[in-house]
């Protein structure tokens, strides 16, 4: 299973792994599970319609968490499978490279300094000598693309473009990819970064909006997505760090943070509930997004204040 709200390297991963497990001599059975929906950009990966938000009971062998920093990154799939009776509670194994991973499986592979989890599925797959097959190279890529920006992120390096050359190998066009999962954007998606960036603030260093349940309706917007608005916040010239305040149908505000490199705004995230990375990270609050907005930038400001860019 992989993260809720997920993004291309939660479900190119779990898919990738899915394939991987497939290519095995004797494959076990296995479920590909998350308590959110694809995202309609990555319903194109092979093996999309087969993930799952309601897996069966088990008992299960084993639970392999893809891409989730926390245990509450996986949602209530996760919670009810630990409800399990003591006797029936599967090993958790933890494959992900969030660097405020407290590492909660019984085996953890944990590598904050990959650019994404999919570079550690397909670090995987070369230690068990199973076979890349090309369902599994087009998710791993998507993995890749997305969660760099393309390529464009800081911890891009000469091992990542090395796994993005295998993995071209296979006829996957990153071109392609970027189209769908980073470019292409739905009308009301524009519409409603038009509304939220009309609220625009920045203050010393930190560039925030937020986006409201009623600015969704206004825009024609169902569902929670905001296309990812955060990371052009994060462009903006004047911008240290970015906050975006997304207001949830459940009452809770979803937190996205982003920060330039040299920066650090992950520790903010898991003060917070959350987690992520140094340069991109998140959390979820209860209450409204004033109440969020007011518990949230004290802590980026203080963050970008004490940080000295490398």
């Amino acid at each position: 299973m992989c993260h809720i709200h997920p993004d291309g390297d939660a479900i190119g991963s779990l898919l990738a792994f899915g394939w991987l497990l497939a290519a095995l001599p004797d494959p076990p059975t296995v479920v590909l599970a998350c308590a959110d929906s694809v995202p309609p950009a990555l319903q194109f990966l092979p093996g999309a319609d087969g993930i799952t938000a309601a897996p069966p009971a088990g008992p299960w062998d084993a639970i392999v968490a893809l891409d989730a920093s926390d245990p509450a990154r996986l949602g209530d799939i996760y919670r009810a499978v630990l409800d399990s009776p003591a006797s029936e509670q599967p090993d958790v194994l933890v494959i992900d490279h969030h660097i405020t991973n407290p590492g909660f499986g019984a085996l953890n592979y944990v590598d904050p300094a990959a650019a994404a989890t999919a570079q550690l599925v397909l670090r995987l797959a070369d230690a068990l000598a199973v076979p890349i097959r090309d369902e599994a190279a087009l998710c791993l890529m998507t993995g890749l693309v997305t969660d760099t920006l393309a390529f464009r992120t800081s911890n891009v390096d000469a091992a990542v473009l090395a796994a993005a050359s295998r993995l071209a190998d296979h006829g996957v066009s990153i071109a392609a990819i970027v189209q769908r999962t980073l470019s292409d954007q739905p009308a009301a998606i524009l519409r409603l970064w038009g509304l939220a960036l009309s609220e625009l603030r920045v203050e010393d260093g930190v560039v925030w909006s937020v986006v409201t349940r009623a600015m969704r309706a206004a825009a024609g917007v169902t569902g929670e997505e905001d296309g990812k608005l955060v990371s052009q916040l994060i462009n903006a010239a004047e911008a240290r760090a970015a906050v975006l305040f997304n207001e949830q149908a459940d009452g809770t505000v979803e937190v996205d943070l982003r920060a330039r490199p040299g920066y650090d705004i992950a520790q903010v995230a898991l003060s917070l509930g959350g987690g992520g990375h140094p340069q991109a990270a998140g959390c979820t609050l209860p209450g409204g997004w004033a109440e969020a907005r007011a518990r949230v930038l004290p802590l980026v400001r203080a963050a970008v204040e004490v940080a000295r860019p490398r």
